[in-house]
């Protein structure tokens, strides 16, 4: 569920592909620490993602900043 808010409103990061989740996921983790969901259940979220949110996450250097990105 967190993860789902984390792709929630950022539209000027670069777009980024389904086949680039391993590493969405785990620059979510850094930025999340303990309080990041099971990494399943990030790349199940994260492949439903847009290229747009996915590149939000990846763009994002504080958790407040993943909570703007769009899904």
């Amino acid at each position: 569920m967190l993860f789902v808010l984390i792709l929630t409103a950022c539209s000027k990061a670069q777009s980024v592909p389904v086949s680039s989740c391993d590493k969405v996921v785990s620059h979510a983790k850094s930025i999340l620490g303990d309080k990041a969901p099971a990494t399943a259940k990030m790349l199940e979220q994260c492949k439903a993602a847009s290229d747009e949110a996915r590149g939000c996450v990846m763009a994002a250097d504080k958790p407040i900043k993943m909570l703007k990105c769009d899904m």
